[in-house]
């Protein structure tokens, strides 16, 4: 749906629908964490200013000009095919759970890791700058000229 729409706004809300569907699948493999980061990150942190720009530009909704998307057939084809994919892994025999306890300080072990420079503090300052980035250019897509 997030495809298919011509109307940017509804894409806009597809794309925050489906993120939250990604972080209810965080919650059902039991990963609270990753669920919240989903949430933060990617809807609260990208998917709401891009619904702020599509709402607070003008001439968001024109009926008189019509919006092209010629590119549709091919994503057409790109989802089959990786909903097929999808399927055919979800239903193939010989999945094999290995259950390994949570570690008590799983959490900390994981914030030492993204700030340990060594390991993950590079690219999550490259995140950050990005988001960064985002937000600016929302700010300037919606200020008066």
């Amino acid at each position: 749906m997030l495809v298919t729409r011509r109307n940017v706004f509804h894409a806009a809300c597809f794309m925050v629908s489906s993120l939250v569907g990604v972080a209810g699948l965080y919650v059902l493999l039991e990963s609270p964490l990753l669920a919240s980061v989903q949430l933060f990150i990617y809807v609260g942190g990208i998917s709401i200013p891009i619904l702020f720009v599509t709402t607070l530009t003008r001439d968001k909704i024109n009926p008189d000009v019509t919006a092209r998307n010629r590119q549709w057939p091919a994503a057409a084809l790109v989802s089959a095919i990786l909903c097929g994919i999808l399927v055919w892994v979800a239903i193939t025999p010989g999945w094999t759970t290995i259950v390994e306890p949570v570690r008590e300080n799983s959490v900390a072990v994981l914030a030492q890791a993204l700030v340990d420079p060594a390991r993950f503090a590079f690219p999550l300052q490259i995140a950050l700058v990005l988001l960064l980035i985002a937000l600016f250019g929302a700010v300037t897509i919606v200020k008066e000229r």
